[in-house]
This record gives C-alpha cells, structure tokens and sequence, in this order.
C-alpha cells in the first residue's frame, strides 16, 4: 500500500520510522511545507521524548513535496498519515478523501465539531478509513488498564485518576504558535485530550465535569484540574494535566486507580510496570515499552485499510466525542 506522511515534524518523523517498519507499506512521499528543510530536521531536536531515530539514507529515495495537491495529483497514494497543525486538519484531511486516499490524522480532531462531522460523512461517502490517532489507546500499560476495568480482576473500579504533564513546547514551530494565541486548543486539546480521551472510552462520557483551568503561553486553558461524575455509575474520574511548567520541564504521565479489591499505579518514569498493593502486599505487572502504541495505531489502522473495515477500537466519532468533552472543560 502507497502512503504519504504530510508534516515532517515530531509526530511525522514518528510515523515516518514505523511506516519503513511496516512490511505492507510503501513510502512514497513526504509532504512538508518547507520541503528544503527536510533533511535537516532529522538532526534537530523535536518533542518532548524520543521515539526512535531516522537518518538521511532512510528517506534517500522517497520524494519530498512542498504542495500536497501536488503530491496527490503526483503519486495518487492508497493512504495518507496527515501530522499538521491542528488549524489544518480539516483542509489536508478533506484533500486527501476527496482524492480517494483513506487518512490517518492526528489528534485533535478537529477543533471545529461541524469540520469533524463534515469529514466523517464524506470517509462514509466515498468509503475510505478515516481514524484519528489517539495513541493511549494502544499504549500497553493503558490498554492493561482498560482490561483491568473491564474484567473486574481487582473488583468494581471505584476511583480513576489520570495525568499529564510537560513544559510548554519549544521546538518546531510551536514558538510561531505562541504568537497565535489558541490556534492549537493549547494544553487542552492537545496534550490533556489524551487523557480525555482514554477516560471517556473507558469509563463513558461523564454527567457532570467540574473543572478548574488556569491559562499559559499558548491558550487559556494550559492547566486543566477537573472531576467527571456519572448519574449511574460507582466511580468518579479526575482528569489533571497541562504545559505551564518552563520548556525544560520532563515529561511525565501516568495513572492511578482505585478498585474494590486493589489499588494500583504506574508512571511513564517508571513504565516497566503497573504497581498492584492491597493492603497486606504488592506486586507488579509487566507492561511493554509506551512507544509500541505508536507501532500499533498505525498498524491498526492499515490492517482497517486492507480489510476495507471501520476501526472499531478508535471510530473517528469517539475522537469527535472527545473534542465535545474537550469544549466541556474549556467552558467553566
């Protein structure tokens, strides 16, 4: 299968090295703006953790495009893997559909729910596979999680608290995006979306959120602290995270949750495990690496390609719902 990676940032750069790992896939073309600098950009630093390498003789032979219309019209790809500015998410991923190429965008979704509603409708049009990427979901300590909540192994969830912290970005563009106040959905749509996310597949869509947000260099909502309530159901969530802290600050995420029988905890500083402790012992659960959820969205969503199904595990209308749950916590 013909793929096209569209922004050659952090995220493109990621997709990139797992796309030459996918044995059904052929990289045709990258598509970046400044399509000159491309090269360049493996050497500098980007993101706010490492999630592999490339070098220039991984890329030697595979076109770079400046325009996408261009590269469309040019390579006619069977896919495309969009990882630009969320203000250019709906146009880059509706190029795309309508040049019958099925899409994988990155999240947010799109900030704008109408442009959401308006690509899932036309994916269903023309019968392509439209997903967003909402790597927690296949992350192996979440995904753990997730069976842990389900199966009822430590009892009824009682208690979830999730979190996710970094400094405010420095690299790639995103001091061009400080000068556009809340172009990106600043901490909100783009870095606590992913717990937000992962709670409301999990745990449902809450009744009630009761949140607290506090504002930063990119948005007015860079801290987010908010409780979710359920009407019928035996557990609260709390939902904390944001990128107020200086640039240099580490990235750290994680969670805690509380079930009849057992507690249990784990940290991206600590990511080799889950810690389990009742009130007599404790033990451990081995989860695998956090950068195999990358890996496996994307091979997640060719498999979806190539079998011409909907993914079911991350439909492009709970990634809408999470963008509903995002303006929820923005409005109090």
């Amino acid at each position: 299968m013909n793929i096209v990676v569209v922004g050659f940032g952090f995220m493109g750069m990621t997709h990139t090295i797992n796309i030459l790992q996918n044995p059904h896939l052929r990289l045709v073309a990258i598509v970046d703006k400044n399509a000159e600098q491309v090269p360049q950009k493996l050497h500098e630093n980007s993101g706010n953790f490492s999630t592999g390498t490339l070098s220039e003789s991984d890329i030697s032979r595979v076109k770079i495009y400046s325009d996408f219309a261009e590269c469309l019209h040019a390579e006619k790809p069977d896919a495309c893997v969009i990882a630009v500015h969320t203000a250019l998410h709906f146009e880059m991923a509706k190029l795309a559909l309508l040049n019958d190429a099925h899409v994988f965008l990155e999240k947010p979704f799109c900030l704008d729910v109408a442009q959401g509603e308006e690509l899932i409708a036309l994916a269903q049009s023309r019968n392509k596979i439209l997903m967003v990427g909402h790597v927690v979901r296949f992350m192996p300590a979440y995904e753990k999680l997730k069976e842990l909540i389900d199966s009822r192994e430590l009892g009824q969830l009682e208690f979830l608290s999730m979190s996710r912290f970094s400094g405010v970005p420095a690299w790639g563009q995103w001091k061009e995006r400080q000068k556009d106040f809340g172009s990106s959905g600043g901490a909100l749509f783009d870095l606590v979306i992913h717990d937000i996310d992962f709670a409301q597949w999990v745990c449902g869509i809450p009744d009630d959120v009761d949140t607290r947000n506090l504002p930063g260099k990119l948005s007015n909502h860079d801290y987010v602290s908010a409780f979710w309530t359920y009407k019928n159901k035996p557990y609260t969530v709390k939902i904390e995270g944001g990128n107020t802290f200086h640039s240099a600050y580490p990235f750290q995420a994680g969670f805690s949750a509380r079930f009849t029988d057992a507690s249990i905890v784990y940290s991206s500083k600590e990511p080799d495990s889950i810690v389990v402790t009742t009130d007599s012992d404790t033990r451990l659960i081995p989860v695998g690496d956090a950068n195999d959820g990358f890996s496996g969205e994307l091979n997640y969503f060719v498999d979806a390609t190539l079998k011409n199904e909907p993914p079911t595990k991350c439909t492009p209308q709970s990634a809408l719902n999470s963008i509903w749950l995002c303006y929820r916590h923005a409005a109090r």
